[in-house]
């Protein structure tokens, strides 16, 4: 690739003559009101950047990352024109070097059929345009400058090599002036063949009671017109009692979607349930890929649109996953990429990933670890679009009513040789789960039931591994007095060791029994506040410290040590009135609680508090039990594999879901 300096005539395109003739990507801008933070997403608007070096990611090397101490600002010269064109003022600059314009050079290279990219600009002024790419390391290479001369609009088309690519990187262009104004009336990257089969999507929405977010998100596919044309139907599962339709502002959204929208009212059956009823309705359409979406996000519409290119452009049907910006800090990506522990066989973050990074505070350009190029093994369906052809091969999702649907369809499709790849610039905002602990809370039955049920499918052919993680689980939980995690725990292993035959028939009738199993307990009954019982009597100082946490082998041994024997002593009573300690959430870790005889503990939303007292007999019993329960489960592995994995046909048709749920 040459590093050249030229004039905007001598790559100008002709009109009519355009070489790159499919859409991979448009250049876009922030909305209107985008506070700051969210503005550094789609440009970096920033000089005068220092690097520092700061530790990266476990197992890799230092990252360099911005510091802003000192930095000048042009934000707030810049001007936004309207979502995909701005002026740069004069003796400004810009650089599209941000998470939703850049260009993700290394996923395109490694998934896709295309060895070369077009960056397309449609400019009126005079300036320069500077094109920009990384290594997988992060180190920035110029690739080619382009002297603009003003006053008349001209298209640039600017021919881009994607081999160099096959560990990661990225492409950007920048934008400079001098002495005039430069607008950019468009800008895309494209690709110079065409795409293989249409850009016909259907998608698919459960919701349960989130009637205002699904407005706003009907709103924005219709208020975009090329993410409009690209959509054949929006499958809305209303499984609420605060129905979509009654909102305001579904009116006017239905309106621009006319005959598109199609809303089916069902029961709760979470949001497995919601999926396969928009997967069954959608492959009645003459669509040619399924878009699944969360109910409570807010879409950026061009994700949809690159989405489906990723899909048309690769080289075999796969599943295309959106990233997780979060809602509460929008500036920060939450998730990266997920795989799948094959041996103890849980999720988590792909290696070298860190979650809740903010690309305000540390920008794509200055972040080496985000130009690796990420490999995972599922996508969660807050955004995933999976071809029909897959659809059609790999059947419905499981009736799991929520929690490892998703995980479990990918490793389904990989096991068929349908990978999945989740695209950085591809995304929605969704609520962080840093605000959330659904591993303690109702949501805990389908944690474990679920999470069992798909290494039955896909697992290991021992359990030792995944059985030893959920024991020392159930033991974190009797320290933390979470003796309804316990329970619904107990009751999940149970409904496993039923089989495979008790899925369908419970889908709809099972949170019934979780929320009233969870209500028996302490720890499953929240208070609005702690004031709602007597307050700690600890002095102020006290009451703000807190033990550090053990770090090495030994103490933490002797620690676990002298908070079972704590556990198994007669609390005091008068602990029972009044809790002894008053713990925010992100201290309540099991060597605070397992030495107290009660406490409260707020939520991690902030909202309530759980009054928490220790109870030797239930401990006792539920250990017992617990030891008891995956004992059974390690004898009974390989038969319960046979009957799960012979039972994943009839769990997936098309057939057993209308018969065994929507037909009743």
């Amino acid at each position: 690739m040459t590093q050249t300096i030229v004039t905007a005539e001598e790559i100008a395109t002709p009109s009519g003559e355009a070489s790159a003739s499919s859409l991979l990507q448009r250049v876009i801008m922030p909305r209107s009101g985008d506070p700051m933070s969210v503005r550094s997403l789609y440009m970096d608007e920033r000089t005068g950047i220092r690097l520092t070096t700061l530790p990266g990611p476990v197992g890799a090397p230092p990252a360099r990352k911005v510091d802003l101490t000192g930095s000048a600002v042009s934000a707030r010269r810049l001007r936004v024109v309207s979502r995909t064109s701005l002026t740069v003022p004069e003796q400004s600059e810009v650089s599209f070097g941000a998470y939703f314009n850049a260009f993700a050079a290394g996923y395109w290279r490694r998934w896709s059929r295309l060895t070369e990219v077009h960056l397309r600009l449609e400019v009126e002024g005079s300036g320069r345009v500077d094109v920009y790419r990384t290594k997988a390391d992060g180190s920035q290479i110029f690739v080619r400058g382009i002297v603009i001369t003003g006053p008349r609009r001209q298209e640039l088309d600017l021919d881009l090599d994607l081999r160099p690519f096959e560990d990661g990187g990225w492409y950007w262009f920048d934008l400079t002036t001098d002495t005039d104004d430069l607008t950019l009336h468009s800008g895309g990257w494209y690709a110079a063949e065409k795409a293989a089969g249409r850009a016909a999507v259907t998608i698919g929405m459960p919701t349960f009671n989130r009637p205002a977010d699904c407005v706003a998100t009907l709103t924005a596919i219709g208020e975009d017109p090329l993410v409009l044309e690209a959509v054949t139907a929006v499958i809305l599962a209303d499984q609420g009692t605060q129905k979509v339709r009654d909102e305001p502002g579904f009116e006017a959204a239905a309106a621009v979607l006319g005959e598109k929208l199609r809303i089916i009212d069902q029961p709760n059956l979470g949001g497995s349930g919601g999926y396969a009823r928009a997967m069954y309705e959608a492959l009645d359409t003459d669509c040619e890929q399924i878009l699944f979406m969360d109910d409570d996000i807010l879409l950026e519409p061009d994700s949809v649109l690159r989405a489906i290119a990723f899909s048309r452009f690769s080289r075999e049907p796969m599943l295309v996953g959106g990233q997780m910006l979060s809602l509460q800090a929008r500036s920060q990506l939450s998730t990266m990429g997920e795989v799948v522990d094959r041996n103890a066989f849980l999720w988590r973050n792909a290696p070298g990933t860190e979650p809740h990074h903010d690309l305000a505070e540390y920008p794509l350009r200055q972040t080496p670890w985000l130009h690796r190029r990420t490999d995972v093994d599922y996508n969660a369906w807050w955004m995933c679009l999976i071809p029909r052809v897959v659809a059609e091969d790999l059947g419905m999702p499981l009736p799991l009513f929520i929690k490892w649907d998703d995980a479990e369809y990918g490793l389904r499709a990989r096991g068929r040789g349908y990978r999945t790849a989740t695209v950085p610039g591809i995304a929605i905002w969704h609520m962080s789960f840093l605000e959330k602990d659904d591993t303690s809370d109702w949501q805990a039955y389908f944690h474990y039931r679920n999470r069992l049920v798909a290494a039955a499918l896909h697992g290991p052919d021992s359990p030792k591994a995944l059985l030893r993680d959920t024991l020392k689980r159930t033991l974190r939980h009797l320290l933390l007095m979470e003796y309804s995690a316990v329970a619904l725990q107990a009751m999940a292993l149970r409904d496993f060791l039923a089989g495979p035959e008790a899925l369908f028939p419970t889908l709809s009738t099972v949170l019934g029994e979780v929320r009233a199993e969870r209500a028996r307990y302490d720890d499953g009954r929240p208070l609005d506040s702690a004031t709602q019982v007597p307050l700690s009597e600890l002095d102020a100082l006290a009451a703000q410290v807190f033990p550090p946490p053990p770090t090495r082998k030994i103490p933490i041994a002797k620690g676990l040590a002298r908070s079972v024997l704590h556990n198994l002593r007669a609390p005091n009573p008068e602990h029972q009135m009044v809790p002894q300690r008053n713990i925010p959430s992100r201290q309540a870790q099991w060597f605070v609680l397992s030495q107290l005889d009660s406490a409260t503990v707020s939520t991690p939303d902030g909202r309530g508090v759980t009054f928490r007292r220790r109870n030797p007999e239930l401990f006792r019993s539920m250990i017992k039990h617990a030891v008891a329960q995956h004992r059974e489960i390690a004898k009974a592995w390989p038969e319960l594999r046979r009957r799960y994995r012979a039972a994943l046909p009839e769990l997936t048709s098309r057939d057993a879901w209308k018969r065994e749920v929507f037909d009743r």
